[in-house]
């Protein structure tokens, strides 16, 4: 997700539905048996859901909650198969552009700005773990922010969407959805504090003549649950609007998100497919 300015302001309530008015944003909460959603009623709608719902749309189905393994049955790091590229394996940086980021504790940590890596690839398989901070910070739409920009420009979110937190973002923006699209099949987020995985397969777009003739792909695994099988991306990634695609190279680097948020990344092995 973008960095954005959220300053909450009650304005009104009605039926169970408050909004607020500020020069950065709408916000409006739906209340639901389980909690509050919040999101936003003033941006476009998404063509892909006949209208129906709009970019962050709180009133988009919240996805079940499925309890995965328990963190300590998955092994501390997963080996990387012995065609994988290792991005980071507790240590060594050097696959990745300079940055602010610090590795402490055999992970990386995430800091103002994004983390790239010196090579770019095009489809691929890749293997992540991630944790968010124990404590959830002062404003909950940051709450664990980053995300796996996949091309650096598609992207997978990292959020905390335990659904032990009795506010929860825009379904389309939580945990291991692709951001301001397709929300995740189910929700399998862990306790803030533990460790997480993403396992996915990417399938690059496809340009001919600078024109779209095949969209991206992913198929996604969060802590070992099937939450998106092989689904189309249908934009880069964007907050509060709808973007088409635009031409780019057939391989491009891939970018962890920094958010202003201490997210913890580790173990991170990627797969090329497109040799």
């Amino acid at each position: 997700m973008r960095n954005c300015l959220f300053v909450f302001c009650l304005a009104a309530f009605t039926s169970g539905v408050w909004t607020t008015t500020t020069a950065a944003a709408d916000l409006v909460a739906r209340k639901t048996e389980s909690g509050t959603v919040v999101g936003y009623k003033d941006t476009p709608p998404l063509p892909w859901t006949d209208g129906k719902y709009c970019v962050h749309d709180p009133d988009r189905p919240v996805p079940k909650y499925v309890e995965p393994m328990p963190a300590d049955a998955e092994l501390p790091t997963v080996p990387a198969p012995a065609d994988a590229i290792v991005l980071f394996d507790g240590k060594d940086v050097s696959r990745f552009k300079s940055s602010v980021w610090e590795v402490a504790d055999d992970s990386l940590v995430a800091g103002d700005g994004s983390l790239e890596t010196a090579e770019a690839f095009g489809d691929f398989q890749l293997h992540l773990q991630w944790m968010v901070p124990k404590e959830p910070g002062p404003q909950f739409m940051n709450r664990g922010n980053s995300g796996v920009l996949l091309m650096g420009r598609y992207e997978l979110q990292v959020f905390d969407s335990h659904p032990v937190h009795p506010e929860q973002i825009y379904p389309d923006g939580q945990a291991a959805s692709v951001y301001g699209q397709t929300p995740p099949l189910v929700n399998a987020c862990r306790l803030p504090g533990q460790w997480q995985s993403f396992d996915i397969v990417f399938r690059a777009p496809v340009f001919q003549d600078d024109k779209l003739v095949k969209r991206a792909t992913v198929t996604v695994l969060h802590n070992g649950v099937l939450v998106h099988d092989h689904q189309e991306i249908m934009g880069p990634m964007a907050h509060r609007q709808v973007l088409p695609y635009e031409p780019h190279p057939p391989q491009q680097p891939l970018v962890l998100q920094g958010h202003g948020c201490p997210v913890r990344f580790r173990n991170i092995w990627l797969r090329p497919l497109d040799r």
